[in-house]
């Protein structure tokens, strides 16, 4: 029997040295997989409670110690895609807190696989 859990969001090494360095400046952090407005879809990081979290909002897991949150509607757009949160040099247009420091996180994404739908966990909605 397979027991292996599968994820939906994940985190690259770089990303993780910037989330390190905005968690030593501000804390707890959270994220959300911005919806297409501003700086188009990017994931967007904030505060921990900085960002109102909607009733339909879904929590697609966590990366790097950080909740990762997206809109219901955009979650059934994507909700069979795995999502890796990477940074790439320069400045976006969000009130993301990476920005300041020349650097936007994006998203890379790819279809998840059978077996990885099979086992991925529950996501919750709702702020917890």
């Amino acid at each position: 029997m397979n027991t292996t859990i599968f994820s939906r969001v994940a985190v690259t090494p770089a990303a993780a040295e910037v989330i390190d360095t905005i968690r030593e400046r501000h804390g707890e952090l959270m994220f959300h997989q911005s919806g297409g407005c501003c700086d188009g879809s990017s994931p967007m990081c904030f505060e921990k409670g900085d960002f109102r979290l909607g009733s339909t909002d879904v929590l697609l897991g966590s990366i790097h110690g950080c909740s990762f949150w997206m809109s219901e509607d955009q979650y059934e757009y994507w909700k069979h895609t795995h999502l890796t949160v990477d940074v790439t040099p320069g400045r976006g247009a969000s009130f993301s807190l990476e920005i300041p420091m020349g650097v936007r996180f994006i998203i890379r994404s790819r279809l998840l696989d059978e077996a990885e739908m099979a086992h991925l966990p529950p996501v919750h909605v709702g702020p917890i």
